[in-house]
């Protein structure tokens, strides 16, 4: 079972590899004239192909619950914060798959410098920082997230900052809530039990159910940071524990 989860990961990672030069190449060459909203509609093109291809390749199937708790396309300027938890890449390709406004991605600058999809990305209306000037990266996260967010662009931030192990207990970090209160806008808690088929740091995919589940909002009104980071953390952590009992085991 393991040779063949290995051998259709790397069957996987190769289709990823060439779809992304043409689709990433296009996206360059397109934005020298398209706006940025159309071209991120582009780049979602490449992100239903890759969580298409773990679904055919892999066996990665996933479920999604609460879509009724965001706001629909018709809600133009109805912006909210988005709070996943962060067990995978998987679900960096396909949050944005299954949101129906532009997601505007927090992350750290040295992912522009990967060939061809750190370019493509590079050419979004996305906020990159440079996370070893902290105060410098935070003033740019409240000024250019207030900016998208009044467009209707919903900011994506994950509240753990980096991807985490199935089943650890995490602390939560501050900023997405921190830019959720400065900026006034409600933050959506998201549960994702991703790793149980695409574990961090790691190039095996295994067949599976990705669960997605997603909270309510909640409205920072009266909350500071920490408390409203506590909030997100006690709604995430109890629901992937509901969906992924056996991590916790």
């Amino acid at each position: 079972m393991i040779l063949l989860d290995a051998l259709r990961s790397l069957i996987y990672l190769t289709w990823l590899t060439v779809t992304v030069v043409p689709w990433a190449t296009a996206v360059v060459l397109l934005s020298i004239f398209m706006k940025p909203t159309p071209l991120y509609w582009v780049c979602v093109g490449w992100l239903r192909a890759a969580v298409w291809g773990a679904r055919v390749i892999c066996g990665v199937r996933h479920r999604v619950m609460g879509l009724e708790h965001l706001p629909t396309a018709a809600d133009a300027r109805a912006a909210v914060l988005l709070a996943p938890k962060h067990q995978s890449t998987w679900e960096t390709f396909a949050l944005p798959t299954l949101m129906s406004h532009p997601l505007c991605y927090v992350f750290k600058r040295e992912l522009l410098f990967i060939p061809f999809f750190g370019w493509a990305i590079g050419r979004l209306d996305m906020i990159h920082i440079d996370r070893s000037k902290r105060a410098e990266a935070w003033a740019k996260v409240a000024q250019q997230g207030r900016r998208l967010m009044a467009q209707g662009n919903w900011v994506i931030m994950f509240p753990e900052g980096t991807r985490t192990r199935r089943g650890a207990d995490t602390a939560y970090k501050a900023g997405a809530a921190r830019l959720a209160v400065v900026t006034d806008t409600p933050i959506v808690p998201i549960a994702v039990t991703s790793g149980r088929c695409w574990p961090r740091r790691s190039f095996l995919l295994h067949p599976g159910v990705i669960d997605v589940s997603i909270g309510p909002p909640i409205l920072p009104h009266g909350r500071d940071p920490e408390t409203l980071t506590r909030e997100v953390q006690t709604w995430i952590e109890a629901e992937t524990r509901r969906l992924d009992a056996d991590a916790y085991l």
